[in-house]
């Protein structure tokens, strides 16, 4: 385990790099003793320091794929803060960010609390007042990606934005393992999907997310919004795309982002 004085070195190098857009080496180079329950502590750190209402959470690594390659065997979370939502009308700045990639997820709008480590995905289905179509904007403030397990997590599980799309759908009203999903930038398809890609029901990935917050002393709240995983592989963002979201039976949403200005 690291010391105190320890965690908060390794935040303020995070948070220096979100604020000054300057990506830094993998925390675990300096530091390979840095596991999972250090890493959600600097995580929480750099989170309480930032301020700002906390509005849900999201889960990462919740593909086996992802899994697979992070040589894991159950998902990571982060929190979301209302700083991080992003509008379909107004273009984001992607020059705010160091590496960005967008996402396409099926969101849960809670409309009651969850239970802690014993919620289930009954639970969960119960709890949801509606289903939306999302985009997760993720980020690294790791350079080039080079993530292991304990820098994602370290990192707010890479989150950095999220916009939702009007649609409210009760869960009753889809098969939550059958959602086909479809990213496009521009007029051009980039990425397709289905939600059964989120261990098999993105209800699961939820229920697990709150078991496992549970043993921080944290709940899932009514009027939170979770962000399960993404039902297909991101994709890099520029300056200047556009990207529209389409999930049968959701509708869809869309996010863009500003060109890069001249100063020339």
């Amino acid at each position: 385990m690291l010391t105190e004085a320890d965690r908060r070195t390794l935040a303020d190098r995070l948070r220096a790099a979100e604020r000054d857009r300057a990506p830094i080496q993998p925390l675990v180079r300096d530091r390979p003793d840095l596991g999972p329950a250090d890493a959600y502590a600097i995580q929480l750190h750099n989170v309480r320091r930032r301020g700002g209402t906390v509005v849900g959470h999201k889960v990462g690594l919740s593909s086996k794929a992802m899994q697979q390659l992070m040589g894991v065997d159950e998902p990571d979370y982060g929190h979301l803060l209302a700083d991080m939502r992003l509008s379909e009308t107004e273009p984001a700045d992607a020059l705010r960010y160091c590496r960005p990639k967008v996402e396409i997820e099926v969101a849960f709008l809670l409309g009651a609390d969850l239970p802690g480590r014993d919620c289930t995905e009954r639970d969960v289905l119960a709890a949801t007042e509606a289903l939306a179509p999302s985009i997760e904007l993720i980020d690294s403030r790791i350079v080039d990606w080079r993530i292991s397990l304990a820098d994602t997590i370290a990192d707010n599980a890479s989150s950095a934005g999220f916009v939702v799309g009007a649609a409210r759908i009760p869960p009753r009203e889809v098969d939550l393992r059958e959602i086909d999903a479809v990213l496009y930038r521009g007029a051009e398809p980039v990425a397709r999907g289905r939600s059964d890609a989120v261990l098999g029901n993105p209800a699961t990935a939820v229920a697990w997310l709150a078991r496992t917050v549970a043993d921080f002393g944290v709940r899932l709240r009514a009027g939170h919004l979770i962000m399960p995983g993404a039902c297909a592989p991101a994709v890099d963002a520029y300056p200047g795309d556009e990207f529209r979201a389409v999930f049968t039976g959701l509708g869809e949403v869309s996010l863009s982002f500003a060109k890069e200005v001249s100063h020339e």
